[in-house]
């Protein structure tokens, strides 16, 4: 195994390697990337960057400050890293505090390390919220542009026609602006179940209010490749490492996107 005095840099001199730190296979590992010598053929087989530049064995990191990717995708290796996924009751302020004293979401999950939601669920909305302190996986995940799909099941006013649900489908004109393509499907006569990627202010109540059914209790049950149907409302878990890996790959480059 080479070590961390020097590498070839392809013109016969040698490049001075990082020998601070630790090591990149040791983080990974560490992280729930797989074990020791899985990482180690990862980064043997070229899948690895760090801050952009194809990793090699012996590699030491910061993992406080470099950025890591596997096959392009960026994983987080900050120690002290926690993903709560809760099950949010209607009622409840998806913030960190309220002005108005009302129960927030942090009150529901462990005081420490600090964490917070991501993204939002109206007062009434009930469902699944993710709440980190991983910031970089935040900003993925609340980033229009990487379009991290999230259902919801709404109880809506009547019983919708198959033109209202494939308006749905094709986008609703709302006052800012045009929704992009849903996933609608009606699976009861007053239940819609609605799949979207974008992030609009109540966009989902608005959406079945503009077809002329209004909701009457929205869900979600589904952040991308996260679901649990056994989570109570108001309690919550942590994450697998699997878990958090298949966040991070679905909050990843779109193949359009390179």
């Amino acid at each position: 195994m080479p070590d961390d005095r020097a590498a070839p840099d392809g013109t016969g001199r040698t490049a001075p390697v990082l020998s601070e730190g630790e090591r990149l296979q040791k983080v990974m590992a560490a992280a729930g990337l797989g074990s020791r010598r899985t990482c180690e053929d990862l980064i043997a087989g070229g899948h690895v960057t760090v801050n952009g530049d194809v990793a090699r064995l012996g590699r030491r990191i910061d993992p406080e400050a470099d950025v890591v990717a596997v096959d392009g995708v960026p994983v987080g290796l900050r120690a002290g890293r926690v993903h709560y996924l809760l099950n949010k009751p209607a009622g409840v302020v998806t913030t960190a505090d309220d002005p108005q004293g009302r129960a927030t979401v942090v009150e529901l999950v462990p005081d420490e390390p600090r964490v917070f939601p991501v993204g939002r669920l109206d007062l009434d909305t009930e469902g699944l919220l993710l709440l980190t302190n991983d910031g970089q996986l935040t900003h993925r995940l609340t980033h229009p542009s990487f379009g991290v799909d999230k259902e919801y099941v709404a109880h809506v006013e009547g019983t919708p026609t198959r033109a209202a649900i494939r308006q749905l489908r094709e986008g609703v004109e709302l006052e800012d602006g045009r929704t992009a393509p849903a996933q609608a499907s009606l699976v009861a006569p007053s239940i819609i179940k609605l799949v979207i990627h974008e992030g609009r202010n109540r966009q989902v109540r608005r959406m079945c209010e503009a077809i002329g059914h209004p909701v009457s209790r929205l869900v979600r049950t589904r952040i991308g490749p996260l679901s649990d149907r056994r989570l109570k409302p108001g309690t919550w878990r942590e994450l697998t490492n699997d878990e958090v890996r298949a966040l991070e790959r679905a909050a990843g480059p779109r193949p359009d996107q390179g």
